[in-house]
């Protein structure tokens, strides 16, 4: 059974992070912890507005926020009755990725799943502040879900991995797993600076091949392209449905996430990232 983490703003982007979650779960048995994380010194001034005499802001608040998180949860847990799901409701009031942390330690969470951007929904904003120190600093898979992406089954999944990277199979469960679960094709692209083999890139792709032995896989090299531009050229190309990396700080990641080319890029992808971290 997988225990999975969805965040939500009550942004149409995280709504619509929730319903990929549903459709790519679908016929497993999951438990989904709803978690909506409201610092207590974010008040607005709708709040103070609607709080009644008899109670305090902080209560008044809380129960606002637990009607619109238990609205949601319902209108899941109707369109997919048929499905073995659990719900759970959580509300905090923490740093968004303090909270993040300690309910994937108090639950058990496997995956978070969430939007790329936040409540503004700006065209501009590929990976919002939140969804990318998720990213960054949790130690747990993240599915990111563009903008407006509707679910695809990924049937052929890319591989990206950076010339500093080294295969090992710790941390790589979610890939495998998808794979598996969808019979789906994976693409395996290493984005170089040159075309020189090393002895590390021939015992890599070895133990790649013995390790993907039962998936339908095949091996690419993209050299000398920025990694957002090489990644998005070959999603486009063979028709990805799903790409998956490993996060290690300050590398695949910033090149991946910062910077001008980077947001403009990624934004044109249009297909959920699966981050793995080891």
């Amino acid at each position: 059974m997988k225990n999975v983490l969805l965040p939500t703003d009550f942004s149409d982007n995280a709504k619509n992070a929730m319903n990929y979650a549903m459709e790519f779960f679908k016929n497993e048995t999951c438990t989904f912890y709803m978690l909506h994380i409201h610092k207590s010194s974010h008040y607005i001034t709708d709040d103070l507005m609607t709080a009644p005499t008899s109670s305090s802001v902080h209560e008044s608040v809380i129960s606002v926020f637990k009607k619109k998180l238990t609205t949601v949860t319902n209108e899941l847990k109707s369109a997919y009755a048929k499905e073995r799901y659990a719900f759970h409701t959580i509300i905090d009031y923490d740093d968004f990725v303090d909270a993040i942390k300690q309910t994937i330690a108090s639950k058990d969470i496997h995956l978070i799943v969430m939007g790329t951007n936040g409540a503004t929904g700006a065209i501009e904003v590929v990976f919002g502040s939140n969804t990318l120190n998720v990213i960054k600093k949790v130690s747990c898979p993240v599915i990111a879900v563009p903008q407006g992406y509707k679910f695809k089954k990924p049937k052929t999944i890319l591989y990206a991995i950076d010339k500093t990277d080294r295969f090992h199979s710790e941390g790589i469960a979610p890939l495998y797993d998808t794979i598996s679960r969808y019979k789906a094709s994976l693409r395996i692209v290493t984005i170089k600076e040159d075309d020189t083999i090393t002895v590390a890139d021939f015992d890599d792709k070895k133990q790649m091949k013995a390790f993907f032995k039962d998936v339908n896989h095949s091996f690419h090299s993209i050299i000398n392209i920025p990694t957002a531009l090489a990644i998005h050229s070959f999603v486009q190309i063979m028709d990805i449905d799903l790409t998956a990396m490993f996060i290690k700080r300050e590398t695949f990641m910033e090149r991946f996430f910062i910077g001008t080319e980077t947001s403009k890029i990624s934004y044109g992808t249009r297909v959920p990232l699966l981050i793995m971290h080891s």
